[in-house]
């Protein structure tokens, strides 16, 4: 179906950006358009009270979230339809970004309903802008599945990707998905660790894949909180045509010492070239 021309004379959805950690990073804009609205539509209510509570906001919440968006659609769209405006906040950060939202402005837009951003924090901008690694290409993906062989498999379908790669991860997996990353993306990669954005315990970890995953196995407290990860695009010489200068000889040196299985890793640590790669070199040369 079309979308129907934007009607100024009904109510307007503001896709609001709230805070990721730090109650006054809400923009003053924000702040005039949460307290303006006739309903604020949020992810969690008892979550987005403390943010109201500390601006001195009382405008009246209902929740939006991903197991009653198709339920509660109909009735925001009725009140933007009747001329009330509805503010959308997530829990933190920028709405829709890894966060519920999408049926609904997908739904005013294809009503003409005015859907108005008002932009602000964003974990995703946030830890690219303090990462170190480039941010003229890049390309967010969102939480890896929580299965590892689900993980492993979109991981190395990214693993030639030629922008830096971003993602969401929890503090159930993030020692082993840093783990997955070293190993499928070679521990030599560049990458940047950013956890407890804009919070108390605010800590950026920059280096290699490999030295990352072992910082943060190391450290208990470096696996509590909300993480961003970012792995840096491969080098500009290319990770394929490598196997034909310094790592191939590397590789050949080690073969001709160690068995296969200890050349191969100890030729993934030195040259950070991902280990089955060079196991499946390794087989061709031996």
């Amino acid at each position: 179906m079309s979308q129907q021309p934007v009607s100024n004379g009904r109510g307007v959805l503001y896709v609001v950006a709230t805070p990721i950690g730090n109650l006054d990073d809400l923009s003053r804009r924000a702040i005039e358009v949460l307290g303006s609205v006739a309903h604020i539509a949020a992810e969690d209510t008892r979550h987005t009270r403390r943010l109201l509570r500390h601006h001195g906001i009382d405008t009246p919440m209902t929740p939006l979230h991903e197991h009653n968006e198709t339920r509660v659609l109909g009735r925001i769209v009725g009140w933007l339809e009747a001329g009330e405006s509805v503010a959308l906040v997530s829990d933190a950060g920028t709405p829709l970004i890894s966060d519920p939202g999408f049926p609904l402005v997908r739904e005013c837009r294809r009503r003409g309903l005015k859907v108005s951003p008002v932009p602000g924090p964003s974990a995703v901008v946030a830890a690219l802008s303090v990462s170190g690694l480039p941010a003229d290409s890049f390309c967010f993906h969102g939480f890896l599945p929580r299965q590892r062989a689900a993980r492993r498999e979109r991981l190395e379908r990214l693993r030639r990707s030629t922008s830096t790669l971003v993602f969401y991860e929890s503090s159930h997996r993030i020692e082993s998905t840093l783990a997955d990353l070293a190993e499928i993306f070679g521990g030599g990669r560049r990458g940047c660790v950013a956890r407890e954005l804009t919070k108390r315990h605010e800590e950026i970890l920059d280096g290699t894949l490999g030295e990352l995953a072992e910082r943060v196995a190391a450290d208990p407290d470096r696996r509590r909180g909300e993480f961003v990860v970012l792995v840096a695009p491969p080098e500009q010489t290319g990770e394929e045509g490598r196997f034909e200068g310094e790592t191939d000889q590397v590789l050949a040196l080690l073969l001709e010492e160690l068995p296969l299985k200890q050349a191969v890793s100890l030729a993934a640590r030195i040259t950070g070239e991902n280990r089955n790669r060079l196991y499946r070199r390794a087989l061709e040369m031996h």
